[in-house]
């Protein structure tokens, strides 16, 4: 019988050391559903659990996005912070919610610590919120929707020609729309709506389907309308 894991091999930025992580085999990754933020919500097990690689050896996490070199000041920030304290613990199995959970936030701090771009935080900060979405923790999620945003946003500023733009400005039009921010999540749609440079046509259509959930939202909320003059 084929097992869901499988193991892959990684070697760590940090320490130098190989070693084996699992990963969740495409034939056991069955989607349910997708959010408007793009959180993919699986029938069995969760693929986005295994996503964070954790040395063993050293503790440093991080993800297939994070960086594979690190420069000896980064190597000296993290152990001081987090590898000196560190003791060998095997992260290459099966894991719980309160495991992903945990590397995911272990992650978190490595990209803090060694200065990853913005982009990379933000999607950490943004998968945890998933995880307690998953767990049905509103409070918890809607803080670690608030820092993904504020990481995205810094992305947009700093690293905006690497990306897809268009699906950037959505996400932040998104997050701000759950966060209740209305006016600000127009905007990031409307931006992309009038972007006659834009041709993601998924996107764009995403965006004025968006657009009309913020009026939803606003009726339900019984807040006035949006006057769309004053978001020029």
């Amino acid at each position: 019988m084929v097992e869901p894991l499988f193991q892959v091999k990684v070697t760590c930025p940090q320490c130098g050391r190989e070693f084996q992580s699992s990963r969740v085999r495409p034939s056991f990754k069955k989607t349910v559903r997708t959010d408007t933020d793009f959180c993919l919500h699986y029938k069995d097990i969760n693929p986005e659990h295994y996503v964070v690689r954790i040395c063993p050896d050293c503790g440093f996490a991080g993800t297939e996005n994070s960086k594979t070199k690190l420069t000896a000041a980064e190597k000296e920030a993290f152990y001081s912070k987090v590898g000196s304290q560190w003791t060998y613990k095997e992260y290459g199995g099966e894991r719980t919610w309160g495991d992903a959970l945990y590397s995911y936030k272990l992650a978190l701090l490595c990209s803090q610590i060694v200065k990853e771009s913005a982009r990379v935080t933000a999607g950490l900060l943004h998968h945890i919120a998933w995880l307690y979405r998953e767990k049905g923790d509103e409070a918890q999620e809607k803080r670690f929707l608030q820092f993904a945003l504020d990481e995205y946003t810094r992305a947009f500023e700093t690293e905006g020609g690497e990306m897809n733009n268009a699906r950037l400005m959505y996400l932040l039009g998104e997050l701000n729309r759950r966060l209740k921010h209305y006016k600000p999540a127009v905007k990031w749609f409307t931006r992309v709506i009038n972007d006659k440079s834009i041709n993601d046509a998924g996107m764009i259509r995403a965006c004025r389907e968006q657009w009309a959930v913020v009026r939803e939202d606003m009726q339900a909320d019984k807040l006035e309308p949006i006057d769309e003059t004053e978001l020029t």
